[in-house]
């Protein structure tokens, strides 16, 4: 049994030094290459992102501004406390609630995924393209 686990950690190290765009969390939560290049629901959520505004408050670069900076929040932030966060809002601080946003509800985990892509420094700022 201990040989097919190292045979299997071997398999995904081999993958992930081949996969020069592999996210550095979960290999699932999304997708990328070339910086700029993500998959379907990670394009949603930057366009969410850009759709509500969050710059105004977390930056153009989710460096923060009067926000907190979204890139080293995101570095401990779990998803369910994200979705929490986007959903109930942090009124005392000057984040709204998004509970009513139909575009929020329907793409919350495509934010979280853009936002860890850019937390894990593999999703570049500025526009997105789908990858081909």
């Amino acid at each position: 049994m201990r040989w097919v686990t190292v045979l299997l950690a071997a398999s995904i190290v081999g993958v992930c030094a081949n996969a020069d765009d592999a996210p550095a969390g979960d290999a699932a939560l999304y997708q990328v290459q070339d910086g700029s290049k993500v998959d379907p629901k990670t394009l949603m959520g930057w366009k969410t992102w850009r759709a509500l505004a969050c710059e105004r408050c977390h930056g153009a670069e989710q460096e923060g501004l009067v926000g907190p900076s979204l890139v080293n929040s995101l570095k401990v932030l779990s998803k369910e406390d994200f979705h929490t966060v986007i959903m109930n809002g942090r009124p005392e601080k000057g984040m709204p609630p998004f509970s009513t946003s139909d575009m929020v509800n329907k793409n919350w985990e495509g934010l979280y995924a853009y936002l860890k892509g850019r937390s894990d420094g593999k999703i570049q700022p500025g526009r997105l393209a789908p990858i081909e």
